[in-house]
């Protein structure tokens, strides 16, 4: 076939007009923005108080306390976030590894295969979808990955959010400031939260990457499904530009079939240890307002859940894009440049220094594997 159906042309013009969901685009930041905001909020609280004896006498003890704690929670985030990825080390990765074995548990490209030959469309393998017409594809494909696990996710930062702050309200009332979660407490429980979120970005994108014919246990592909994270997670212009370049330069290496001899698991598994440092730092980052009292688990939940929407999208838009310009290469040359879901570079509530680029394709060349630089 070498022109798309009109059903695909559809397809990669929708590609290029998508932006992302609202609420993921909303909640960018937010998370930091409340741990941020906390200690300012608390600030105030406590000097309205205290300047306003009537209103002082008419609210109780607690809430001038939880105030003044909110302060403290606030300031101790920040510095937590500083301290993960020194602290976490051995325990994130361990955590990590143990997550990541459960989340490719049940992915199967037979179970896939099996429900197209059940559509009755004539492929032997996975890598027959890839001659599919997009819209096979979509009969196939389903939409329950884009809520499940982005649910699971909400359950995981919520409870996060629970462990960091929970109690905090009761405990403030007596205690103040002095009841702020400790530096290890706050550290411990995002070192998780991040590990089980990256389980499940890399289970969400592994089961899209099945859907469009492509084996996410094979080197190149986890490398591919990293690249997805981390346009999925990147929020500042800067982090955003670096993952899409690397996305796309792993893109066209993969349909040109570029030859990958010197990649191997050792050198996927180095990228890997290396790449999940990063997305905990930026999660704990984005997480920040997990840790103050009464809106940490809403935070947390609300913050994971728009995380794993994000990553979902931008998974079925990586992989759709590929699965089209790997047919019809010449869509490439009419492509809207730099399209990606979540994108919007001029954002003036995402500054460029409120996320550190992730240079994948970096970590790539110093682990030994090939320089697509």
């Amino acid at each position: 076939m070498t022109d798309p159906s009109d059903y695909e042309l559809s397809a990669w013009r929708d590609l290029q007009r998508f932006k992302g969901r609202p609420l993921s685009r909303a909640m960018r930041n937010a998370g930091e923005h409340v741990a941020t905001g906390a200690a300012e909020l608390g600030r105030r609280a406590s000097k309205r108080l205290e300047n306003h004896p009537r209103a002082r006498s008419a609210v109780s003890r607690g809430q001038d306390m939880v105030a003044k704690g909110a302060h403290k929670v606030g300031a101790g985030a920040r510095g937590a976030a500083d301290a993960l990825p020194d602290w976490s080390g051995t325990a994130f990765q361990s955590v990590r590894q143990t997550v990541g074995r459960v989340s490719r548990a049940g992915l199967s490209s037979k179970r896939v295969v099996a429900l197209h030959k059940k559509r009755g469309h004539d492929i032997a393998s996975l890598s027959d979808l890839r001659h599919l017409d997009l819209q096979q594809i979509d009969a196939v494909r389903g939409r329950a990955a884009s809520w499940y696990y982005p649910a699971g996710a909400a359950l995981s930062g919520a409870g996060a959010g629970l462990v960091i702050s929970g109690g905090q309200l009761a405990t403030a009332a007596s205690a103040g400031a002095a009841a702020a979660p400790s530096g290890g407490a706050i550290v411990g429980a995002f070192a998780v939260d991040a590990a089980v979120v990256l389980g499940l970005a890399s289970r969400s994108v592994g089961q899209v990457s099945l859907l469009y014919g492509y084996d996410p246990e094979e080197p190149a592909e986890k490398l591919f499904v990293m690249s997805v994270v981390n346009a999925g997670t990147a929020t500042s212009a800067t982090a955003k530009t670096a993952a899409m370049a690397d996305m796309s330069r792993l893109t066209q290496a993969l349909v040109r079939g570029k030859s990958w001899d010197i990649l191997n698991e050792a050198v996927v598994a180095k990228v890997s240890a290396q790449f999940a440092k990063a997305f905990g730092f930026r999660l704990t980052k984005k997480g920040l307002g997990k840790a103050v009292p009464a809106f940490g688990i809403l935070v947390g939940g609300a913050l994971n859940w728009t995380t794993l929407e994000a990553i979902v999208d931008a998974a079925d838009v990586a992989y759709r894009r590929r699965f089209l310009l790997e047919k019809y290469p010449h869509l490439g040359d009419e492509e809207a440049g730099g399209s990606f879901p979540d994108t919007d570079p001029d954002d003036p509530d995402v500054p460029d220094d409120a996320d550190e680029a992730i240079s994948l394709l970096g970590e790539l060349a110093e682990a030994g594997g090939p320089d697509l630089h």
